[in-house]
């Protein structure tokens, strides 16, 4: 999948790990469309990436307000008739008000990631599946993380043990996980792959850059599995290393 005219969409690309996702599928020559609420920072991102050599284009699109959803898959099928590849990046982590305990405003702020982590991946997914059927080899990469991972997030010694208990962020993205092998069940007989992928503990605004891992590092795995041959896998929870128990 490396034709000029493949056209990938990367939401929540603006920065961080979806913009590295972006950049990484215009250095294999796709057309890839930038979605992101933030104009400003949309544009800058659309301008940084032209300026290397990419076929690059912004797209408004705020996964939580339909409206947008909509008129974004319009204009797709409007200037290209089909979409390629769909990269679910948009994400938020929340903040503190989600820790078991911690008041009246726990129900609303798990709410609130869920909103953008799930219902508003489930939203574009749905917006797009029309123009993905008409992909000659669809793929749908939704970024998920280790913390969706109920077998890591159990285990008291684990790699994850010393992480604050969260109600809304992990469990979005087990949600992820869940959500991504039904929609690799319904496509399969279509030959689209769905997977879901874990970027590492990548530096970004989510987590006040404190990972050890580079954004193009966290963005590898995702790209990998944008450019999908046939005999690709589909359904999956895969890190740069191979699969993530569920």
């Amino acid at each position: 999948m490396t034709d000029t005219t493949t056209i990938a969409l990367v939401t929540g690309a603006n920065k961080g790990i979806g913009y590295a996702i972006a950049a990484g599928l215009a250095d294999r020559k796709m057309t890839v469309l930038i979605g992101a609420r933030d104009t400003g920072r949309r544009d800058a991102a659309v301008e940084r990436l032209r300026a290397a050599g990419g076929d690059v284009h912004g797209m408004t699109l705020d996964v939580t307000a339909a409206d947008t959803v909509a008129m974004a898959a319009e204009e797709i099928a409007t200037r290209y008739g089909r979409l390629d590849v769909l990269v679910n990046n948009a994400g938020i982590t929340g903040d503190e008000r989600q820790i078991p305990g911690a008041g009246t405003d726990v129900p609303a702020e798990v709410r609130r990631v869920f909103e953008t982590n799930v219902f508003g991946l489930v939203a574009v997914t749905e917006a797009m599946l029309p123009l993905l059927l008409h992909s000659p080899a669809g793929r749908v990469v939704n970024v998920s993380g280790r913390g969706g991972s109920l077998t890591a997030m159990a285990t008291p010694d684990g790699e994850l043990a010393d992480l604050p208990p969260l109600l809304g962020y992990p469990a979005s993205k087990a949600a992820v996980n869940a959500v991504t092998t039904q929609y690799a069940k319904h496509l399969r007989r279509n030959g689209i792959l769905v997977n879901a992928v874990c970027p590492g503990r990548t530096a970004t605004e989510g987590n006040g850059f404190s990972g050890d891992r580079t954004a193009e590092q966290g963005a590898a795995i995702a790209v990998r599995m944008a450019t999908l041959g046939p005999d690709g896998p589909t359904g999956t929870f895969v890190d740069e290393s191979g699969p993530i128990p569920w």
